[in-house]
């Protein structure tokens, strides 16, 4: 009987996995909400793990972190986490892209990101549309720059979009459901036109043998935090877990890590 991680390495994404009940991912969205209350807006600020224990909490559960064992192996890396937000009857969108073309990694199958609904994710809310098998054809062409609302950083889109259109799966997630997609997968999703806000954590994990750009120098790559396993390469310098929530000193690293993120991501 096929797996999820099989219908992940065949279709590049798997949608509707059961991480959290409801109520406990309603729970983790009071967690946000409080710390947007006193931290300002969280949507696509790199590395929450390093400051929320809510976040630290659903990235390193031990379901999910087997889930992702079966897909990129036993040593894994939490690189990366971010909410990514959109706020209820806005026009905001993100555009065709693959990560991947963006995160300068060495090994594209070393790497699996989730998203985890804190809020419904319907095709009303904006939820995310994917390209069943795109993974398989490696890195399309990308364009940057776009202004008709999209969210990714640098505007980053995939010019003759047409044909994605027609061969994208919605996929609607319900609070505490998770998606996964490789770094290859082709996805992008649409306006927020419901009543509610789209909450979503987004996860990525690497196997410690990637790195990012050409470099193998110790601690070039970035930074990361060994979840599952060993590190035997040390191309990431360690990031920390919190021990306490909004602990002064960690926002105050966790700032520095989401700039040195932001100022890394590559184009082309």
């Amino acid at each position: 009987m096929a797996t999820i991680a099989d219908s992940y390495h065949a279709n590049g994404y798997v949608g509707a996995v059961e991480i959290t009940t409801p109520q406990e991912a309603s729970t983790h969205r009071r967690a946000l909400e409080e710390a947007e209350s006193q931290l300002g807006p969280l949507h696509y600020i790199d590395k929450v793990h390093t400051v929320l224990m809510s976040a630290w909490d659903l990235c390193t559960r031990p379901a999910v972190l087997d889930l992702v064992e079966e897909m990129i192996g036993p040593d894994i890396l939490l690189y990366n986490s971010t909410y990514i937000i959109k706020e209820p009857s806005t026009a905001a969108k993100i555009n065709w892209h693959q990560d991947l073309t963006y995160w300068g990694l060495s090994d594209p199958d070393a790497q699996v990101s989730m998203w985890l609904a804190l809020a419904p994710a319907t095709a009303e809310s904006g939820c995310m549309r994917m390209v069943s098998g795109s993974h398989r054809h490696g890195q399309l062409e990308h364009a940057t720059g776009s202004n008709d609302g999209n969210l990714l950083l640098k505007g980053q889109y995939i010019p003759q979009a047409d044909d994605l259109e027609v061969a994208a799966a919605v996929c609607s997630l319900e609070p505490g459901q998770a998606s996964f997609h490789h770094g290859w997968t082709v996805h992008a999703s649409g306006p927020n036109q419901s009543d509610d806000r789209r909450i979503g954590l987004n996860v990525q994990y690497v196997a410690p043998h990637t790195h990012v750009g050409a470099s193998q120098e110790p601690g070039a790559s970035g930074t990361a935090i060994v979840v599952r396993g060993s590190d035997q390469h040390s191309y990431f310098g360690p990031d920390k877990a919190p021990t306490t929530n909004l602990d002064p000193q960690a926002i105050v690293r966790w700032r520095e890590l989401d700039a040195a993120m932001k100022a890394n991501f590559q184009i082309g």
